[in-house]
């Protein structure tokens, strides 16, 4: 894979991962625009690494970004009494790191299509507060 294509890929994932870090952002949550972008950035290039440097078995990288995305996630969810807070940051996260792995192995429009989904869903939360 040329070096030109590696980085093309890692603007589109930070580019993708900013828009749904923008959209955290504008509703001011922890986990906003630079937060999503590096999760994509890092997931993308976890997986461009993982199919040029071991080739015989790239499934062991990803498996681990999906633990760890895991992991960060678990750290944003916080119950409160009767309610849990953060759900939606971790499910964020998780996305967005799946955004990144398929701009890593090469499935843009699917990263694209799974970005703008995402983004009408996070803003359908807007829809949902005014019917309460």
């Amino acid at each position: 894979m040329l070096e030109l294509e590696i980085i093309a890929k890692m603007i589109l994932a930070v580019f993708l991962g900013g828009v749904i870090g923008y959209e955290r952002e504008v509703i001011r949550k922890p986990a906003g625009l630079r937060t999503h972008m590096l999760v994509s950035l890092g997931s993308a290039l976890f997986t461009v690494m993982s199919f040029t440097a071991f080739p015989a078995d790239p499934a062991r990288i990803a498996s681990h970004i999906v633990i760890g995305i895991g992991f960060i996630g678990a750290g944003t969810i916080f119950q409160m009494k009767d309610k849990v807070i953060g759900l939606t940051t971790a499910a964020c996260l998780w996305v967005t790191a799946s955004i990144g792995m398929a701009v890593g192995v090469g499935y843009y429009l699917i990263a694209i299509v799974t970005t703008a989904l995402t983004y009408i869903v996070l803003r359908l939360s807007r829809i949902e507060k005014d019917l309460h």
